[in-house]
């Protein structure tokens, strides 16, 4: 009896050991790393159909970048409701939604002949979608499939929106230089449409969907149900934020963040580029190699916001920031020239490497809201980015040069590196004392 009770005990252990499954969380971080990009094909257009639309139809720069300004300030005040409307309802419905409303304003774009028309399908619809894909999306994802390496993966999906630059940047500037500008509008819409059933097919609302635990979590986490009121939710959120000194700091930080990285270089740099005598293709693919290096520089950022404070990692950022464009002016010439890489490639290392900090302030302040509490503190990132947007296309036709909003902006980069330093810690939860018997 003993041996027969032995004997599959024996080879059981002399069976193979079965390979540890890939977690399902880092399928569905592929999946919205896609849909970012997809979703960031517009964002490439802006800063090439500033000229072209100004000689076809005669509108001036600042109209033109007043389309830019309200599309940039609805991507941001749509984020925070977007990351309520996923908790509502689910992730899969609202993201798919958001990419056809993109490919719809796009599209649009074709037939129009006057300037409310831009500001309609370019501003406003384009606006509404882009926010719902804003990195609000990216919060939410982490917070839901990841308890472990939650800054890498921030990193990592920050870094999508800087990949879709680089894919669909020099395809849309030699489109818009060979062709028309048409083409590039009809090529955002259909790469927005074309990753819908990517996203119905494969995205997953929460672990529990699917039997699993958040990557790195020691217990199951059960869905949570629908949330009921996701607007009155957004708003108390922000109310109970705004009573908080961390939170005005954030939202400050990042509205330069903003201002320094869509408003100004993403919006205006290829048409200083261009004023300075250097070709429209040429000032593009500088931005995409911006790209390249925002890949890098974001994903590093994750990796040392998991073991360095986020405080001081955000102040040496837009420290550094506030140098290069302070230099940046003396650097524009008809050619590229090693100086002028030596910045894009330092600039592309810190465009977005603000994010992930950004974010793990905010999980640490506000917790379960912090999802919440991003979107409105990007809200302000994008009001930023859309001041500077409208701002330095009227610099540009009132003084003829961008070189006052670049030093401007270089002085905000210093002010946003001491308001980093003062966001104080939260105190950490004392924990209940035993009972006395």
């Amino acid at each position: 009896m003993t041996q027969t009770s032995e004997a599959p005990a024996a080879i059981e252990d002399k069976k193979p050991t079965r390979r540890r499954r890939v977690h399902r969380a880092w399928f569905v971080a592929a999946v919205t790393f896609v849909t970012i990009i997809g979703a960031a094909a517009f964002r490439s257009l802006p800063g090439l159909l500033i000229d072209p639309l100004h000689q076809e139809f005669g509108w001036s720069r600042a109209t033109i970048g007043a389309a830019v300004s309200i599309n940039l300030a609805l991507y941001g005040l749509t984020a925070p409701f977007a990351a309520a409307l996923m908790d509502r309802f689910g992730i899969r419905r609202v993201v798919a939604v958001a990419l056809t409303v993109i490919a719809l304003g796009s599209g649009l774009t074709v037939w129009m002949t006057a300037a409310w028309q831009l500001l309609l399908c370019w501003g406003l619809l384009v606006g509404l979608g882009s926010g719902s894909m804003a990195l609000a999306f990216a919060a939410t994802v982490t917070n839901r499939w990841f308890t472990e390496r939650r800054g890498f993966v921030s990193g990592i999906l920050t870094a999508a929106s800087a990949s879709g630059q680089l894919i669909f940047l020099p395809v849309l500037s030699w489109m818009v230089t060979r062709h028309d500008w048409r083409p590039a509008a009809v090529t955002v819409a259909l790469a927005a449409l074309a990753v819908v059933p990517f996203v119905w097919i494969l995205l997953r609302d929460h672990p529990a969907d699917v039997g699993q635990k958040p990557y790195g979590a020691q217990e199951f986490v059960p869905k949570p149900a629908p949330v009921q009121g996701a607007a009155r939710r957004t708003v108390r959120v922000l109310l109970s934020a705004m009573r908080t000194g961390p939170f005005w700091l954030l939202a400050g930080t990042f509205a330069i963040c903003g201002a320094s990285t869509n408003g100004l270089v993403q919006t205006h740099f290829v048409p200083a580029a261009h004023d300075h005598g250097m070709p429209v293709t040429a000032a593009a693919s500088l931005l995409a190699v911006i790209g390249v290096f925002d890949v890098v520089g974001t994903v590093a950022s994750g990796w040392f916001t998991d073991r360095f404070s986020p405080r001081r990692l955000l102040a040496v950022y837009y420290a550094l920031r506030g140098v290069s464009l302070l230099f940046l002016p003396m650097l524009l010439a008809p050619s590229v020239h090693p100086p002028m890489i030596f910045f894009i490639v330092f600039y592309g290392l810190d465009w977005v490497a603000t994010v992930p900090p950004t974010l793990a302030l905010c999980r640490e302040q506000y917790g379960d809201d912090s999802a919440i509490v991003f979107g409105w503190v990007l809200a302000s990132h994008q009001v930023g980015a859309a001041l500077v947007a409208f701002l330095g296309g009227v610099a540009r036709d009132t003084f003829g040069s961008y070189d006052v909003v670049w030093y401007a902006s270089g002085a905000l980069c210093a002010a946003a590196a001491l308001m980093a330093l003062v966001i104080r810690r939260r105190p950490p939860v004392p924990a209940p004392m035993p009972a006395v018997a």
